[in-house]
C-alpha cells in the first residue's frame, strides 16, 4: 500500500502512473453500485481506495468486487492513479477474492470496549485499532533497538534451556513440568541468569539472551506469568558499570522506537535521558518510610516497626521480604521519573557481591520508572563458598516456609569453581519497557496474548 500511496504522490489530478502494482488487504469500505465501484483496503501500512469499472474489469471481475463484504481480503492489479477529487487510488485491472470473512468484523469507530474481549481475541483487537498494531510496532523496534546496542558493544545472543531440572536466578515459584522420556519433573526457568553465567565461565564473556520466563504467580498490572526478558552479563565490569549501559540502552531503544527519550505518561512526561537519578536504598527507604531497616536487623522487630508505620507485615515474612515489602509499598509508586536505587541488604540478593565497606549490603542496584521496577543488577558473586552459604541461608528460608526461596544447585557451584571473572549482570523487564514507551498502564495491553482467567 505505501508504496502505491508513494508513487501516486506526484500525480496531477486526473493523471496515471506508468505500470502496474498489486496490492492486498482486508475491505474496510465500499461505495458506489452499477458500473463503478468504490473499495478501500488496508494492510498494516495503512489504506489505499481501490477504483473498479465496468470497463476495466469486465461484469465477473467488477462483480467479485460488488459482491465483497467489509472484512474479506482481497488482492488488486492495477495502476495507480490521482481521482479528479484528488483521491490517490488503484484502478483495477484484476481482482481476486483471497479470503471470506464469515464473521462480522468489529466496528472500526466504535472499536472495541471490552477488556476480556480485546485481551482473549487480541486478532480482533489488531483489526479495530490503528493505535493497537502501532503500539506492538512500537513493541518490536524497541526490542530491535536493545538487541543492535548489545551487539554493536561486542555482546554476543545465546539461548539456554527453558526445561530446567533446578529452576533458579529469582524468588519465584516455578511451574512443574514432566519429562515422559527421562522420567522426571522439569521446571519452566523464572530467569535465564544461572545458565548464562555458565556460558562466562567457559569463556564467552559478554553475553546477553532475550528470551521468555515463567513464575507461578498472581497476575496484576505488572505481572503476566509468561513475560519477556533480557538478561545480559559482562565479564570485568560492576553493577556500575552496568547502570551506565542500562541508561544508554533504554535511552537508545525509545530513540528507535519512539524517536526521543522524552515520553508521555499517565497526562505526564517522563524523560528517559541518561544519567539517572541514583540513591542508595536504605537511604531512599528511610525518606520514604521513616524506617531505618538496618536499624531493625531482626524480623520481628522489623515488623512491629512497620505495623507501627502503618505497613502491611505478614507474620510469615522473613526479613529481607519485609524490606522488599516497605520498597513496594511506600516507596516504589513515588519512584515516576527514571532512579537507580543502589547497596541492597544481603538478604535480598543471593547472588551479588558484598561491599567491601560494608558486609551488610551487596553491589546491586534495581531501576524504576512509572512506577515499576524495569531492571535488576548485580556485581556478580563469584566466590563458590560464599554462593554456598548463600544457597543454605536460602534453603532455611525454604524450609521456614518461603516458597519462592532458590533451591541449591550443585551444578552451578561446580561452574563456579572452575572460576567465573568478576561479572556485572543485567536483567530487563521488556514488556515494562513496552509499557513506559506506549503509555500503557497495564502489562496486558503489551503482551499480544496475555494470560487470562478462565
Amino acid at each position: 500500500m505505501a508504496e502505491a500511496r508513494e508513487a501516486g504522490e506526484p500525480l496531477e489530478a486526473g493523471a496515471e502512473a506508468d505500470g502496474q502494482v498489486a496490492v492486498a488487504g482486508r475491505l474496510v469500505a465500499r461505495r458506489g453500485q452499477g458500473k463503478t465501484v468504490f473499495a478501500d483496503i488496508e494492510d498494516r501500512s495503512g489504506v489505499i481506495q481501490v477504483w473498479a469499472t465496468l470497463d476495466r474489469l469486465g461484469d465477473q471481475g467488477l462483480g467479485v468486487l460488488a459482491g465483497a463484504h467489509v472484512g474479506d481480503i482481497v488482492g488488486v492489479r492495477g495502476s495507480v492513479v490521482r481521482t479528479r477529487r484528488g483521491e490517490v487510488s488503484v484502478a483495477a485491472d484484476a481482482v481476486e477474492m483471497l479470503a471470506k470473512s464469515l464473521r462480522p468484523p468489529p466496528d472500526r469507530h466504535a472499536g472495541l470496549k471490552d477488556p476480556e474481549t480485546r485481551y482473549r481475541q487480541r486478532y480482533l483487537d489488531l483489526m479495530a485499532s490503528d493505535d493497537v498494531r502501532a503500539q506492538f510496532v512500537v513493541r518490536a523496534r524497541a526490542i530491535a533497538g536493545v538487541r543492535r546496542f548489545l551487539d554493536e558493544r561486542g555482546f554476543i545472543e545465546v539461548e539456554t534451556p527453558v526445561l530446567q531440572p533446578i529452576y533458579g536466578g529469582a524468588a519465584a515459584r516455578p511451574f512443574v513440568t514432566h519429562h515422559n522420556e527421562l522420567g522426571r519433573d522439569l521446571y519452566l526457568r523464572i530467569a535465564t541468569e544461572l545458565y548464562l553465567k555458565r556460558c562466562l565461565v567457559g569463556g564467552l564473556e559478554k553475553v546477553y539472551e532475550i528470551g521468555k520466563d515463567f513464575r507461578n504467580e498472581g497476575v496484576s498490572f505488572k505481572h503476566n506469568p509468561e513475560f519477556t526478558m533480557l538478561e545480559t552479563y559482562e565479564a570485568y565490569a560492576d553493577y556500575e558499570d552496568v547502570a551506565s549501559m542500562l541508561e544508554e540502552m533504554v535511552a537508545a531503544a525509545a530513540v528507535q522506537a519512539t524517536g526521543g527519550t522524552v515520553i508521555p505518561w499517565k497526562g505526564g512526561e517522563i524523560d528517559l535521558t541518561p544519567p539517572w537519578r541514583r540513591v542508595r536504598l536504605t537511604d531512599a527507604l528511610e525518606q520514604a518510610s521513616g524506617i531505618d531497616v538496618l536499624a531493625h536487623p531482626d524480623a520481628a522487630d522489623l515488623r512491629a516497626r512497620m505495623r507501627a508505620a502503618g505497613l502491611d507485615a505478614p507474620d510469615e515474612a522473613p526479613w529481607g521480604k519485609l524490606v522488599d515489602g516497605i520498597l513496594t509499598q511506600a516507596l516504589e509508586p513515588d519512584l515516576v521519573q527514571p532512579t537507580i536505587l543502589l547497596d541492597y541488604p544481603l538478604e535480598l540478593s543471593p547472588f551479588a557481591k558484598r561491599r567491601e565497606d560494608d558486609p551488610r549490603l551487596v553491589e546491586r542496584f534495581e531501576a524504576f520508572c512509572g512506577g515499576m521496577e524495569i531492571a535488576n543488577a548485580f556485581s556478580e558473586l563469584n566466590d563458590p563458598d560464599d554462593q554456598r552459604e548463600r544457597f543454605a541461608m536460602l534453603q532455611a528460608d525454604r524450609e521456614a516456609g518461603d516458597d519462592e526461596a532458590q533451591p541449591s544447585d550443585e551444578d552451578f557451584l561446580t561452574a563456579l569453581e572452575h572460576g567465573m571473572p568478576p561479572t556485572g549482570g543485567l536483567g530487563l523487564g521488556l514488556d515494562r519497557l513496552v509499557m513506559l514507551l506506549t503509555d500503557r498502564h497495564s502489562i496486558r495491553e503489551v503482551i499480544l496474548f496475555p494470560a487470562m482467567r478462565t
